[in-house]
């Protein structure tokens, strides 16, 4: 589950070209948290592409967290969905887990969407996983009824589905921004 206290280390950041490399270890790191679960096999085969993560730093769309003993501690991926700011992919080393990194990584990535004009944020995630929609919850986000979807979120959800994912645990969530 998130940490609720203030993060210890430095404002989040845009990435750097280095750090790809990085970010996929990070990512199966804080997938295998989910062993267990029925989404555990689409994660650990569908790991994010390193070229999304490419496509993110050029759009500027790419943050991490710094730890406090050096290195990236997490990431979040963010993308746009018709007019909304889309947060494609946000993961925490477990080890760094608790600190704050990743509720420090999405309020500064809502205040960047915000800041491009964004109105709404908009996500998919599992609910029945408390450092998923839990966590998002505890920052303003709600579950998005299905009825008032948007064509491209719809679409989102086919591909998660034709990806495997049990569809009875995933949600979309908004939020004003």
């Amino acid at each position: 589950m998130a940490g609720h206290g203030p993060s210890r280390s430095p404002e989040p950041r845009l990435a750097r070209p280095e750090e790809l490399a990085l970010l996929p270890l990070i990512e199966q790191q804080a997938g295998q948290r989910l062993r267990g679960h029925p989404a555990w096999a689409v994660f650990s085969a569908c790991p994010t592409d390193v070229a999304a993560f490419a496509q993110g730093l050029h759009a500027r769309s790419l943050w991490v967290a710094e730890s406090t003993q050096g290195g990236i501690a997490g990431y979040l991926l963010a993308g746009v969905l018709d007019e909304d700011f889309h947060v494609l992919q946000m993961d925490v080393s477990p080890q760094q887990g608790r600190q704050g990194h990743g509720r420090a990584l999405l309020r500064h990535a809502l205040a960047q969407g915000a800041g491009r004009g964004h109105r709404r944020a908009v996500l998919t995630t599992l609910s029945d996983v408390p450092w998923n929609a839990g966590f998002y919850a505890s920052e303003g986000f709600a579950v998005w009824p299905r009825e008032s979807w948007s064509a491209a979120m719809h679409a989102v959800m086919a591909e998660e589905a034709a990806a495997g994912f049990p569809m009875a645990l995933r949600v979309a969530m908004q939020r004003a921004l």
